[in-house]
């Protein structure tokens, strides 16, 4: 284990518990057991979905190895640019049905994108609306989480969009869990000018504060569950008197499949069996239920077609325009400066820049990020 960890270039140590180390090390882990098998055919589903690039080429070193060898590999993946680089063969399915084939040479990311989604894919993120102006829905200050998070400081306008940076580690997620009040924490936070004390996922809602968490599957859906079970979960003071009022329930599900455009064989199948893109627009759908007026979205398209990525950053932005704010955290650095009015840079539990207009940019973005430069946030 400890031969296999250490090719994979992870800190993982062999005797950790998995339910403690983070989902990128888990998936390090779930790799390093596929790679133990010396399997002469290998299957990798969205293997990259929540590495860091630097991981993701570690990977691709081992594949390389392994073709080497002579394994065939099967490798499934969102991540266009990837197949691209690593692919002998493509074949593009959608809706279940192979809709092409040919040699990698022959098909560029383009020509994927256009096979996944039936049409030509322009304009990927919705035009930006003006800078949200006026006074804070949310203020921030000195807000330190456990030990992860030290002094953060940022504040959010109604209507904007305001994304947060920085590499995998550097505490955003960690942040916005102690936002919701699932992690211990201390500082000050403000919701239209009044401090809130938020301890519980309960007291955030109560504040209009919801989050969408990184781990779709882990944490914000019971996938052995239907769709009508998941959806009202969040709200479901809503649907329950003496006892859960199914009508209601159903004529909400009716409603979340139109608004966001829900797709899956019947109403009643187990989400666990629905595509990623298919959760991911089922979880916003149970998050807006609960009719909050600032939204966090921790890494709103991970694992999910292009197709449905373009969905989803129509959603943020008609929830944007529609005078709700929006936090998005996103390891996808096009996702952040394609989205985002402002940006808010952390690196090691600080956040080292708030960085809006021209400066919002990749070079800028990473500078701060890897601490080569620095300003006080704003």
């Amino acid at each position: 284990a400890a031969r296999l960890l250490a090719e994979l270039e992870t800190r993982v140590s062999p005797d950790a518990r998995v339910s403690g180390i983070s989902v990128s090390d888990k998936q390090m882990v779930e790799i390093a057991k596929a790679l133990s098998r010396n399997a002469r055919v290998l299957i990798m589903d969205e293997p990259t979905a929540v590495l860091t690039n630097r991981e993701a080429a570690v990977l691709f070193r081992q594949i390389e190895r392994l073709k080497a060898r002579g394994t065939a590999i099967l490798y499934t993946s969102h991540k266009l640019d990837e197949v691209a680089r690593i692919a002998d063969r493509i074949t593009v399915f959608r809706d279940g049905s192979r809709v092409a084939h040919a040699p990698a040479g022959e098909m560029d990311e383009d020509r994927m994108a256009q096979a996944m989604v039936g049409r030509a894919l322009s304009n990927l993120f919705p035009p930006k609306a003006p800078p949200a102006t006026g006074e804070p829905v949310l203020s921030v200050r000195n807000f330190s989480v456990g030990g992860i998070v030290t002094d953060a400081s940022f504040d959010l306008r109604r209507g904007e969009i305001l994304g947060f940076a920085g590499l995998v580690g550097a505490g955003r997620t960690e942040l916005m869990e102690g936002l919701i009040g699932i992690r211990d924490s201390r500082g000050t936070v403000e919701v239209e000018g009044r401090p809130v004390a938020i301890r519980s996922v309960k007291d955030a809602r109560r504040a209009g504060i919801v989050y969408l968490t990184e781990d779709r599957k882990g944490r914000g859906l019971l996938t052995a569950k239907g769709m009508r079970e998941n959806l009202t979960l969040l709200a479901l003071d809503r649907f329950a008197r003496l006892a859960i009022d199914t009508r209601a329930e159903e004529e909400a599900l009716t409603r979340s499949i139109e608004e966001f455009d829900v797709r899956a064989p019947t109403r009643q199948v187990r989400v666990g069996n629905l595509s990623g893109g298919n959760q991911q627009k089922l979880l916003l759908a149970k998050t807006m239920l609960a009719e909050p007026d600032i939204v966090i979205i921790d890494e709103p398209t991970r694992g999910i077609d292009i197709g449905t990525k373009q969905q989803i950053y129509g959603f943020i932005h008609r929830l944007a325009a529609s005078g709700r704010s929006v936090i998005v955290v996103s390891s996808e650095m096009a996702e952040i400066i394609g989205l985002s009015h402002r940006v808010v840079v952390m690196r090691a539990g600080r956040v080292t820049g708030v960085l809006e207009g021209e400066d919002i940019n990749e070079d800028t973005i990473v500078r701060h990020a890897m601490g080569l430069e620095g300003r006080e946030a704003a």
